[in-house]
């Protein structure tokens, strides 16, 4: 079964860190660029982030530039969103996607698109 699983979600007080991890099953990532998308309560899905295939490229949304990192590690099949000096706004439930082409995968997490098929997510809260 294809499918990519989101992990590493949790409780956290501002200004804290956590570290989202998206592992694939049954393919292999490293043929995929992987974004990352968030879902807060009541609000639409916004794009977050993406890294290219290779890890040489990638994109922030203004929102979390200079405090979200991604990186990937292709041996272990596994893409990382590290966050850091989190803010009660990026509670959310969070998604990762994966796409054969970085630049439409861009396209996607720019414009927040839904792209259609998502995995379970996981669950980041910020809160004291």
């Amino acid at each position: 079964q294809v499918q990519l699983v989101e992990s590493g979600g949790g409780l956290v007080q501002p200004g804290g860190s956590l570290r989202l991890s998206c592992a694939a099953s049954g393919f292999t990532l490293d043929s995929y660029a992987i974004g990352w998308f968030r879902q807060a309560p009541g609000k639409e899905r916004e794009g977050v982030s993406c890294v290219s295939r290779s890890g040489g490229d990638t994109y922030f949304a203004d929102s979390v530039k200079g405090r979200f990192t991604i990186s990937r590690d292709n041996a272990k099949n596994t893409v990382y969103l590290q966050m850091n000096s989190l803010k009660p706004e990026d509670t959310a439930v969070y998604y990762c996607a994966a796409d054969s082409l970085f630049g439409r995968l861009l396209g996607y997490v720019q414009t927040s698109a839904d792209i259609g098929s998502w995995g379970q997510g996981t669950q980041v809260t910020v809160s004291s």
